[in-house]
């Protein structure tokens, strides 16, 4: 009895050309059954396990092209030794589709012949010993060591059946441009005889369900028939499972390499715009199969190392208000996200809105101020609260930084019941003479929290010889990047959901080098808050001066209740451009 299925998911790019590329160093866990390897005999066939955890200890793998790279990069990445493999020509969509079936009763790979692809090194790699050819194949492709078995493109089921030794369900006609879906809804352990709508109209008997006449209880689901098959059919296989193991979709997945994935018990969830972060769906359907290893089709997953990371996160489930995990999410034909919050510190009403009511009057407010942006936009609107977690003082404090901060105890209330209701948090930073990187990291407890973002105020950040209410304190731009890379690890670390990343500005000044912001933590989702307050002609400079030669980045807008002359309702504000993703309070 063959063992079709290798050891584990490989950790083995093809070539730069398939763009193959395998994390290195990252993992989540093994499979739960270790793999055989053997060869020998059984009585009583019984899946293989393929590990999930390549020796690498790769938990990821990207797969872009099509056709007969993708089939050949698909196998590379998760198999380790096939003595059977199904052979078609690229091109043919009838041959690929008889393949898919013959592959998921057998669990063979499927691999393509075609110009520029060479298949002979992957055979020997994979120890393939027999082969069933499906279409035209010219005998030179293929290596004199490999068996073969010949099949036409559109078998039926009796055909495949004397060929692999396995049963077929019913023929399923496939219309044009619905090949990848019917190969993904293939199963065993009778799968359904795929063929084109020119070979089922050529088929007398296509009127007629078409199954294979081995009786359901002669063998042991999916494994060989035994008696039926004959001298010209594959040798008996064990079926194999990729135990662990789950495929992720932006668009089309290759007919062939989905059909090398249904084989192996592969499942594929779809995932539009390549980031399984993105939407509640994908993150819940990714914590439910909690997968060991993750292979990506499509470019939008990006590298390995950043689908890996992505996934370990989408597998913890925790989403961000307003659903999946990130904070500006942009995928299409779903809404995106925008945020209102209310300003302020806990118990102040001195410093803003946030601060003149208790904790549940304040979640409130919050969303009675979300609440009518709601009717404006399609996007989903999210409550939130900016809390001033340290607060600039008039003087020195007990270690000089002139910056009063507020206990984790004293801003836990808030914090846990904003997330229970739903609500945004963002911790804002008023850090003196002490810098913003010192001051994060004492509200870690807090920022490991899922729903809680960061904010900082450059206004209060003094230097070593400057006062509050003197000077206008500003930043430069490394300890601003310094600041989002420690949180970015943090993030990273812990598997959270992406960060909102605040950084306030009312002039040019307050942020010397802007234009060197980092932008390219894929933790965090970075944005410039303009904190003009006055008249609503001088607010509109402010914003446009901020916005000229900006780096990349959401925007947010402030409306003082106090300040504004007049300050805007939420028409007026949604009607600024571009439209606020976050609007604050104070």
């Amino acid at each position: 009895m063959e063992h079709i299925g290798g050891a584990r998911l490989r950790a083995t790019a093809v070539s730069a050309a398939l763009v193959v590329a395998l994390l290195a160093g990252c993992s989540w866990g093994t499979a739960s059954q270790e793999p055989t390897g053997s060869s020998s005999p059984t009585a009583t066939p019984s899946p293989t396990a393929v590990s999930a955890t390549p020796s690498s200890g790769s938990p990821a793998s990207v797969v872009t092209g099509e056709d007969a790279h993708a089939a050949l990069a698909t196998t590379a990445a998760l198999l380790e030794a096939a003595p059977v493999v199904v052979v078609a020509p690229a091109g043919d969509v009838g041959a690929v589709l008889t393949a898919a079936s013959a592959a998921v009763a057998t669990g063979a790979p499927v691999l393509l012949v075609a110009g520029g692809v060479d298949l002979a090194p992957e055979l020997a790699r994979l120890g393939a010993r027999h082969s069933l050819v499906v279409g035209d194949v010219a005998p030179g492709d293929l290596p004199d060591d490999v068996g073969t078995i010949a099949l036409p493109a559109g078998a039926d089921a009796d055909a495949l059946a004397a060929a692999t030794g396995h049963r077929f369900g019913d023929l399923v006609t496939v219309p044009p441009g619905g090949e990848s879906a019917a190969v993904r809804a293939l199963a065993g352990p009778r799968p359904a005889v795929l063929v084109t709508a020119d070979a089922a109209a050529d088929d007398t008997a296509a009127d007629t369900p078409t199954t294979s006449p081995v009786p359901d209880a002669a063998t042991p689901t999916g494994a060989s028939t035994g008696a039926d098959a004959g001298p010209g059919s594959l040798p008996p296989t064990e079926p194999v499972v990729a135990e662990g193991v789950l495929a992720l979709a932006d668009g089309v997945v290759p007919p062939a390499a989905a059909a090398t994935l249904r084989a192996l018990g592969v499942e594929v969830l779809d995932v539009p715009g390549g980031d399984p972060r993105a939407s509640s769906a994908t993150v819940q359907g990714i914590a439910a199969a909690a997968p060991s290893a993750v292979v990506g089709f499509g470019e939008t997953f990006g590298s390995p190392e950043q689908l890996a990371a992505r996934t370990a996160t989408a597998r913890t489930g925790a989403e961000l208000p307003g659903g999946g995990q990130l904070v500006f999410p942009s995928v299409a034909g779903q809404p995106a996200k925008r945020y209102v919050a209310l300003y302020g510190t806990p118990g102040s009403g001195a410093l803003g809105v946030l601060g003149e009511q208790d904790v549940p009057a304040t979640l409130a407010r919050a969303e009675q101020h979300a609440a009518p942006y709601r009717g404006l936009t399609g996007d989903t609107v999210v409550p939130a609260v900016e809390i001033i977690a340290s607060i600039a003082s008039a003087g020195a404090e007990a270690d000089g930084t002139y910056s009063r901060k507020r206990s984790v105890q004293d801003l836990r209330p808030l914090v846990d019941a904003a997330g229970a209701a739903g609500q945004y948090v963002v911790l804002d930073l008023q850090p003196g003479r002490e810098d913003f990187v010192t001051q994060a990291q004492a509200y870690e407890e807090l920022l490991a929290l899922p729903h809680v973002g960061l904010a900082l105020d450059p206004e209060w950040r003094l230097a070593p010889d400057q006062v509050h209410l003197r000077q206008i304190g500003s930043v430069g731009i490394d300890e601003v990047n310094a600041t989002a890379a420690w949180l970015a690890q943090l993030t990273r670390e812990r598997d959270l959901p992406q960060k909102m990343f605040v950084l306030h500005q009312f002039s040019l000044r307050m942020i010397s080098e802007r234009e060197r912001l980092d932008t390219s933590h894929d933790e965090l989702a970075p944005l410039i808050h303009v904190d003009g307050q006055g008249t609503q002609p001088a607010k509109a400079g402010t914003w446009t001066a901020l916005r000229n030669g900006a780096p990349p980045v959401h925007w947010g807008w402030k409306n003082f209740y106090d300040e504004d002359v007049p300050m805007l309702d939420p028409v007026q504000t949604y009607q600024v451009q571009p439209v606020p993703d976050l609007v604050t309070y104070q």
